[in-house]
């Protein structure tokens, strides 16, 4: 039966979340179970591609890319795989009828991550539309259940929050992509002379990124909504936590949140949630 080969394909999806994300696993638990195996497929998906750019060093990526590349599209085309990723997501595009072009705009990025690129602002927002951007859309589609009104009045918040979460990350991993991968996202910054005053630049713009996110955050439906917001504190936190730490130390380390401080995060958003009937 099919139906075991797509059991197991969401399994592997959800495993893969799990090993890879505490963080993005807790925000999925809370979100309705109805939605929860096609959330696990879009991050499986992802993370995957994001493996093949950022961890496989030792093989030739850009191939490795191009073949999933074809192997998405076949699967889209053919509505099956034979990797239980890619038939999870491909499940899941047809189920909620997500518009394959984010994908692709998705990939393209992905590509980006192998070529050395100094970026301006004009490439900075085209990795980031396609990194993060869409993939909260991809998301988004889910959480709306398809409803094309709903959607486009929370598409510009979706996209909002996906590119806050994205350029915490690049602060967060600013050492990581420095020095091991040879990346520096933020457009027309030496990071040889990064300072606290281009710092604060960049989280002025990350902090109402997210002011604009919240609103949209308000309006979700409930099967959604607090799952969102719980991603939302998290990073929050991690961006707190960030505008706290000094920029010479931000290129020399890796800033984390502890799982213990992740479950108490969850736990005092859930009281905030209910209180102020977010």
């Amino acid at each position: 039966m099919k139906k075991l080969f797509d059991d197991l394909s969401y399994k592997i999806s959800k495993q893969t979340t799990k090993q890879y994300s505490t963080s993005f696993s807790l925000g999925i638990l809370a979100l309705s179970p109805k939605i929860r195996n096609s959330i696990y497929a879009i991050y499986g998906y992802v993370r995957l591609a994001d493996e093949i750019v950022d961890s496989f060093h030792e093989y030739d990526r850009k191939a490795l890319l191009m073949r999933f590349r074809e192997q998405t599209v076949e699967a889209l085309d053919e509505k099956i795989s034979l990797n239980p990723i890619l038939q999870s997501f491909q499940e899941t595009i047809h189920k909620y009828e997500i518009d394959i072009q984010l994908v692709n705009q998705f990939l393209n990025s992905m590509q980006m991550d192998l070529q050395k690129i100094d970026y301006d602002s004009d490439l900075y927002k085209e990795y980031i539309l396609g990194s993060a951007e869409v993939v909260g859309l991809m998301c988004l589609q889910i959480f709306v259940d398809g409803n094309k009104e709903q959607y486009d009045s929370l598409k510009p918040s979706a996209m909002k929050l996906g590119s806050a979460f994205q350029k915490v990350n690049f602060l967060r991993d600013m050492k990581d992509d420095y020095q091991i991968l040879g990346r520096t996202y933020f457009p027309n910054v030496d990071i040889s002379y990064f300072n606290n005053t281009i710092k604060e630049q960049i989280e002025k713009e990350i902090y109402e990124e997210f002011q604009e996110a919240l609103e949209g955050i308000k309006k979700l439906p409930n099967s959604s909504r607090f799952g969102v917001y719980l991603a939302y504190k998290y990073y929050i936190s991690l961006f707190g936590k960030i505008r706290r730490t000094p920029a010479k130390k931000i290129i020399n380390q890796r800033i984390r949140i502890s799982n213990g401080r992740k479950f108490s995060l969850m736990m005092s958003s859930y009281l905030q949630y209910k209180i102020s009937y977010l």
